[in-house]
């Protein structure tokens, strides 16, 4: 199981545009229509990982326990489905169906997007304000396959209740770790 870091973007940048594939609605869905009113969880996630399987749990609740606060989650998988078969667009709307995901798991085919948000693992977690400018980057908690600690999404859920209260959200963030997104060679 490979190890690799969140790149830890530059808070306050704005959230580069998108406009891909729901692989759970057959649609095509743009960053600007699944904004929430007060702010959106960008997740680059995988059906394979074991780092994104252990947190799919916790977030269905985060994205549970946010929406009727005005908080949208979006899934994006990016990796290379010739390499990782598993991650393709049948198997992700399977993946979201049986997880129980209430948003959009959108498909990433050409890479372009995970390259203009710098996202480097799965899973890895990039939080926006109502404005879409980058307030929250890195893990949803402690919680690693096998280190024994429970997944409870403390960090990205103090993030989240910072901007949904008004208040400034904690600088101190570290970074997301799990599976290297598989990239085109």
């Amino acid at each position: 199981m490979a190890r690799t870091p969140s790149v830890m973007a530059p808070l306050g940048r704005k959230a580069p545009y998108f406009r891909l594939i729901d692989t759970v609605s057959d649609s095509l869905l743009s960053l600007t229509e699944m904004k929430g009113k007060l702010g959106t969880l960008v997740m680059f996630i995988c059906n394979h990982c074991p780092f994104v399987k252990h947190v799919n749990p916790a977030i269905v609740a985060i994205s549970a326990d946010y929406r009727p606060k005005g908080i949208n989650l979006i899934a994006i998988s990016s990796n290379d489905i010739a390499q990782y078969p598993d991650d393709g667009p049948i198997e992700m709307k399977a993946t979201a169906t049986s997880c129980g995901y209430d948003f959009p798991y959108l498909f990433d085919e050409d890479q372009e997007v995970a390259r203009a948000y710098q996202a480097a693992c799965t899973p890895d977690f990039f939080l926006y304000d109502s404005t879409l400018h980058l307030v929250y980057r890195g893990q949803l908690d402690e919680s690693r396959p096998g280190n024994g600690k429970n997944v409870t999404g403390q960090d990205m859920r103090h993030a989240l209740d910072a901007l949904v209260t008004g208040q400034q959200v904690p600088t101190l963030q570290y970074p997301s770790i799990g599976c290297n997104i598989k990239w085109k060679k």
